[in-house]
């Protein structure tokens, strides 16, 4: 089993604005931090490549602000130590300077068959499920990881 990440938020700002800027200009880096860091497996990219910024999230469309990110890891701790522990966690600590407040989850995990891609449409279904539901083996969050299922 591999593990499947979505994060999703709303910039403050369009995604060229001086507010954003920092972000921005770090995507390229931070992806490619996370596609070399161990336990890495796929990243969701849009046609430009570095990342899915281009990638519009199912109800938001129309709106450049709201951003995606879904990637696919071999476990749990491999994911965990990207997102706390490498370049990656300065952001995740500053992400409120470039992101809208959010008052629902923003990120989803949930367990997949190796070789499995998750689509948008498949991932957004987890995110409602895991609003809807809160925690559980299918949808959960980083503070409450579920075991892979035995196969």
């Amino acid at each position: 089993m591999h593990l499947a990440q979505l994060n999703i938020g709303r910039l403050v700002a369009d995604p060229d604005s001086d507010e954003v800027a920092e972000f921005m200009n770090a995507l390229a880096a931070i992806n490619l931090l996370g596609e070399t860091s161990p336990g890495f497996v796929w990243m969701l990219k849009d046609d430009g490549g570095v990342g899915a910024t281009g990638v519009r999230y199912p109800g938001y469309e129309d709106d450049e602000r709201f951003v995606v990110n879904l990637t696919v890891w071999e476990d749990f701790d491999s994911l965990k130590h990207f997102v706390t522990r490498s370049g990656h966690g300065m952001y995740l600590r500053r992400r409120l300077e470039w992101f809208e407040k959010a008052d629902q989850p923003t990120t989803v995990l949930w367990w997949i068959d190796e070789g499995h891609i998750p689509d948008l449409a498949e991932a957004s279904e987890r995110m409602e499920r895991l609003r809807a539901e809160g925690p559980s083996a299918a949808a959960f969050d980083m503070r409450t990881p579920h075991e892979a299922p035995s196969s």
